[in-house]
C-alpha cells in the first residue's frame, strides 16, 4: 500500500490540555515584542513603509524617457467612481509632442501651477513653508504647494488621498522623476495627463472641446483660460466667462506681461 508522506497537523495544545510552548529561538524576540509594544508597533510602521517605498514604480519612470504613459491612477480612480455611482464615463484624450504646444500654453500652465518649474528639484520649499504657514493660520487646507512634478506624480502613480504614507510615497518619486526626466519630457507629460473636464484628458483635448480646434491654435487668452481651471477642472469650464475664470485667466496673463512672456 503506498504510503501518505503528508506532514501531520501540529495540534494547538499537548495531550494534557496544555498549550504548546514557544520554540526557544522565539522566546527572547517575543519578550522583547511583548516588553516593548509601542516600539514593536512602530518598527513594524518602518518595516511596511520601507517595504513600499523599495516597490515603488521606479521602473515605470525609467520607461516614461521613451514611452508614453497609458491610463494613469486618476484616470482609473475616475472611471472607477463613475461606476460606482452608475455614471456615463468617457475618457477623451489625445497625445500630442510639446513642440506642437504653443509657448504660451506652457508659459500660462508655469505660471498658474508652479513659477519655479524650469530650475526647481522637483519641490518648491519656499511655496511650501508659505502653504504650512496659511494652512495653520486657518487651520484648513486653504493652499496648496505641489510643483508640476509633484502633481504629475500624482496623476501616473497615487490617489489623490492624503494620507501621511501616500505623501511620503509622492516626495520619493517626485525626486526620482526630477533626477530620471528631462524638464521638457514631464512638462510634455504633464500636458496630455492631466485632467481638463470630466472624462476630458490632456490640452488637446480639452482645446477642441472647449475652444472647437487643435492645441497648436490656441489664443494668448485662450492659453491662460485653460490653465486657470487646472485646480478645480470640474467646478469650471475654460470656455465661460464665469467670475472666476474671468479673474484667474486675466492674472495669469498679467503675471506673463510682467514678466515678459
Amino acid at each position: 500500500m503506498e504510503q501518505s508522506h503528508e506532514p501531520l497537523p501540529v495540534p494547538e495544545r499537548m495531550a494534557d490540555g496544555q498549550p504548546q510552548p514557544v520554540p526557544v529561538f522565539l522566546r527572547k524576540p517575543a519578550g522583547w515584542i511583548w516588553r516593548h509594544k509601542i516600539r514593536s508597533a512602530l518598527l513594524a510602521l518602518l518595516l511596511i513603509f520601507i517595504l513600499q517605498i523599495v516597490f515603488l514604480p521606479y521602473g515605470e519612470i525609467d520607461r516614461l524617457k521613451t514611452v508614453n504613459p497609458g491610463e494613469t491612477a486618476f484616470m482609473r480612480e475616475h472611471a472607477e467612481r463613475a461606476r460606482e455611482q452608475k455614471k456615463p464615463f468617457h475618457k477623451v484624450q489625445y497625445w500630442i509632442p510639446l513642440k506642437t504646444i504653443p509657448k504660451d500654453a506652457v508659459d500660462a500652465v508655469i505660471l498658474a501651477e508652479d513659477g519655479t518649474f524650469w530650475w526647481n528639484e522637483g519641490f518648491d520649499w519656499y511655496e511650501f513653508k508659505e502653504s504650512v504657514e496659511k494652512n495653520f493660520e486657518e487651520g484648513r487646507a486653504a493652499r496648496g504647494a505641489s510643483t508640476i512634478t509633484q502633481q504629475l506624480v500624482k496623476n501616473l502613480f497615487l490617489s489623490p488621498s492624503k494620507n501621511p504614507f501616500r505623501k511620503l510615497k509622492e516626495w520619493v518619486l517626485t525626486w526620482y522623476m526630477d533626477r530620471t526626466l528631462s524638464k521638457s519630457r514631464i512638462m510634455e507629460i504633464y500636458l496630455n495627463v492631466i485632467e481638463w473636464g470630466n472624462g476630458i484628458y490632456g490640452i488637446e483635448a480639452a482645446s477642441r472641446i472647449y475652444f472647437g480646434k487643435g492645441a497648436s491654435g490656441l489664443s494668448r487668452e485662450e492659453c491662460a483660460r485653460l490653465a486657470a481651471i487646472i485646480p478645480s477642472p470640474r467646478m469650471h469650464r475654460a470656455n465661460t466667462d464665469s467670475k472666476y475664470v474671468l479673474r484667474r485667466s486675466q492674472i495669469i496673463l498679467e503675471r506673463m506681461s510682467a514678466r515678459g512672456l
